[in-house]
């Protein structure tokens, strides 16, 4: 079977009767083909689409259950050790405390890492419609948030008039929040944290800037960072999982916007990212 394009005029004399027709004819098979091949690949991709969309539900429940369930052993496991060290403690040598408290440790790192997971699971969805985000307001609610830390290390956080921009709010503002937490965590012992942020507009997107001057990043490590669990530092030195950075990059390309950095060892880092308009 074939497909035929034909396309003809008709030639008429003076009183308007037709005298003649001209045209041609094509073969448009191929055309038809390729037509068929695609309407078979989108609905092959609707359906993986909506697969993917079950598999992706389900995968945040399990993550939520599976949390749950983790967590609940590593309260008791606490709340034991504290009966122990409480009850038995006048019996207890120094070596004994120390084991107890190697364990209490423990499992509340353990506890962090499975929160710091299902928060990581949850990053990158965009279950809402884009909204006006006034970000002076957004700054705002984070000095407040954060002000005992920010008394306590003498942070100076400086700006210029921010916008109000078309975003995300939930995810912008976890990616902001997460961002300023790093800068203050890896301040610089030897001078007092400061931290400046900054929004321009471009034709397309927003650049966001966050410059702090704290202990800074090898380039070697610039990709490495933004990798869940990877950490430069020892626990003794700075807290936390390695979750942080990875989180903001899963939200920044879920908005399909762009992050990148740039830093030098001892004079701080400048973290970059887009949204876009």
């Amino acid at each position: 079977m074939a497909f035929v394009l034909d396309r003809g005029i008709v030639i008429r004399d003076k009183s308007g009767a037709p005298v003649r027709m001209v045209g041609a004819m094509q073969d448009i098979s191929y055309r038809k083909e390729y037509e068929h091949q695609l309407q078979t690949l989108n609905e092959s991709l609707r359906k993986n689409i909506a697969e993917l969309e079950v598999v992706n539900e389900e995968l945040e429940q399990f993550a939520f259950i599976t949390s749950h369930d983790l967590q609940e052993p590593l309260r008791m496991i606490t709340s034991f050790l504290h009966q122990l060290d409480r009850k038995y403690s006048d019996k207890l040598d120094d070596k004994a405390r120390q084991y107890i408290n190697f364990a209490t440790e423990g499992a509340v790192r353990r506890k962090q890492i499975i929160l710091d997971l299902l928060e990581f699971s949850r990053a990158g969805k965009l279950n809402e419609n884009k909204n006006e985000v006034n970000l002076e307001e957004l700054l705002d609610q984070y000095k407040l948030l954060r002000s005992k830390l920010i008394q306590e290390k003498s942070v100076k956080l400086i700006h210029e008039k921010l916008p109000v921009i078309s975003a995300f709010s939930v995810p912008l503002t976890q990616t902001i929040h997460c961002l300023l937490d790093n800068a203050i965590k890896y301040s610089n012992d030897s001078k007092k944290p400061m931290i400046a942020m900054d929004v321009s507009e471009e034709k397309k997107h927003w650049t966001f800037t966050i410059k702090d001057n704290g202990i800074g990043i090898e380039a070697e490590y610039f990709d490495r960072i933004f990798i869940i669990f990877q950490r430069l530092h020892n626990r003794s030195e700075y807290s936390g999982t390695g979750m942080g950075l990875a989180i903001v990059k899963k939200n920044v390309e879920s908005w399909g916007g762009k992050i990148w950095l740039e830093s030098e060892m001892e004079k701080g880092s400048t973290f970059y990212f887009t949204v876009p308009k």
